[in-house]
């Protein structure tokens, strides 16, 4: 019978491979525990983990648990009946949230969110983090933080599906920080991250003499050109599209409840919370210039973070006009025939809760930038630079008009580039 050796998670490996480090369970000859700084957080940090990612030597997850006092690491699939999950998320001294991508996520980076936090983050691959998320109710009903990455990933040993993926342990450098307001104080945790890559590429070339298998390929040359139809055969309905929303943090407790009843976007009472509402709107159809612009005056107590946020002073937003008013003009711009085309389902959603007219015409551009990066496409300005689509300044005011004009060039390029 063969003898095994147990590892600190309670497995165990036949005694004959190489010696193991106990602690980041890597070969003692690659070992990256002298780089290991521990970083101590008001965030907790749950992290749970694929069974297939556990398997994998080069994984990230066990490094960022092992860097974060206040974190956990749980391996599983399904967490409908796990009782430490379900402990954490029950604690009202602070609120919780996935660091998952979606239509309703929130930018971590931009607008993080605020006070004592648990901070939930899925680790695997795209098709097993999505399998998480999509099978377990208790996490994709949190609400949800995203980024886009300000530079490449440093993952030079593992294949990454598109240049906007990055690591667990990157992830975290760059959200932690943005929570905590101290990015500085977390680029910590990438020291043994890059000793673990530096390791493994001085590794493979001693004595395999070759690549890396994980290592990124490029392409041969770029993609096919997926054009959408609907752009070029009603070129004269585009209407590109951006608002921006009087919008309470997640988490907040004028968010989660507001015992006066307040009014939601479409005017009606009783609701529980203050939900979104649309105080910036603007508009313009691709081929002709033809742009609408209007402020709404906000109907909810203003967030302190909307003006900000919405670069748009406050004294401006709440001289906005009223809803019904809104609605009327923009009643008399958009015509039925349009094609509403925003990044994204946010602004449509905007429009909609605003009890404001929609066009049964959609398109989703940064849908179809994705299938054409055959990944993330970032923001509108991130694809407009990759696909090298020019992009005329701002008429229109704050984050709404930098937006709508960086809408208008991805547009424009797909709409002429075919």
């Amino acid at each position: 019978m063969n003898s095994a050796v147990a590892l600190a998670d309670g497995r165990e490996v036949p005694a004959g491979r190489r010696p193991t480090c106990t602690n980041c369970l890597r070969p003692q000859s690659v070992c990256y525990c002298r780089h290991l700084t521990q970083v101590p957080t008001a965030t907790r940090v749950i992290v749970l983990q694929h069974p297939r990612e556990r398997e994998v030597a080069i994984g990230t997850a066990r490094m960022a648990s092992l860097c974060l006092p206040n974190s956990e690491l749980h391996v599983g699939v399904d967490w409908s009946a796990s009782a430490p999950l379900a402990r954490v998320l029950a604690d009202t001294t602070r609120s919780a949230a996935l660091l998952y991508p979606g239509e309703t996520a929130a930018d971590v980076l931009r607008d993080p969110p605020r006070g004592p936090l648990t901070l939930v983050v899925v680790d695997g691959t795209w098709a097993q983090a999505k399998k998480i998320v999509r099978q377990n109710p208790i996490l994709a009903g949190l609400p949800r933080y995203a980024f886009t990455p300000p530079e490449p990933s440093q993952y030079r040993i593992r294949r990454e599906p598109s240049l906007e993926c990055v690591s667990t342990i990157e992830a975290l450098v760059l959200v932690l920080g943005a929570i905590e307001g101290d990015p500085q104080r977390f680029q910590a945790l990438l020291a043994p991250f890059r000793a673990m890559i530096d390791a493994q590429i001085d590794c493979e070339a001693r004595f395999r003499g070759a690549r890396s298998r994980h290592a990124r390929r490029a392409r041969a040359g770029p993609p096919p050109l997926p054009f959408p139809k609907i752009l070029r055969e009603r070129a004269q309905d585009v209407v590109c599209i951006a608002g921006e929303a009087n919008a309470w943090p997640y988490g907040s407790r004028e968010r989660a409840a507001n015992a006066t009843g307040a009014a939601n976007a479409t005017g009606a009472t009783g609701v529980a919370g203050y939900a979104d509402e649309l105080v910036h709107w603007v508009a313009r159809r691709v081929v002709t210039g033809e742009t609408f612009a209007m402020f709404v005056s906000p109907r909810n107590p203003l967030a302190a973070s909307t003006a900000g946020h919405c670069g748009i002073p406050e004294a401006v937003l709440r001289s906005g006009a009223a809803l019904a008013e809104f609605r009327t003009a923009w009643r008399a711009f958009v015509r039925d025939t349009d094609v509403l085309c925003g990044w994204g389902p946010y602004g449509n959603a905007l429009l909609e809760g605003a009890g404001a007219f929609a066009p049964e015409g959609r398109f989703d551009l940064r849908a179809h930038a994705r299938l054409f990066a055959r990944g993330p496409a970032g923001s509108p300005a991130d694809f407009a630079a990759r696909v090298g689509a020019p992009t005329a300044a701002s008429t229109e005011p704050g984050r709404a008009g930098e937006r709508l004009a960086k809408v208008v060039a991805v547009a424009d390029y797909f709409l002429h580039a075919s």
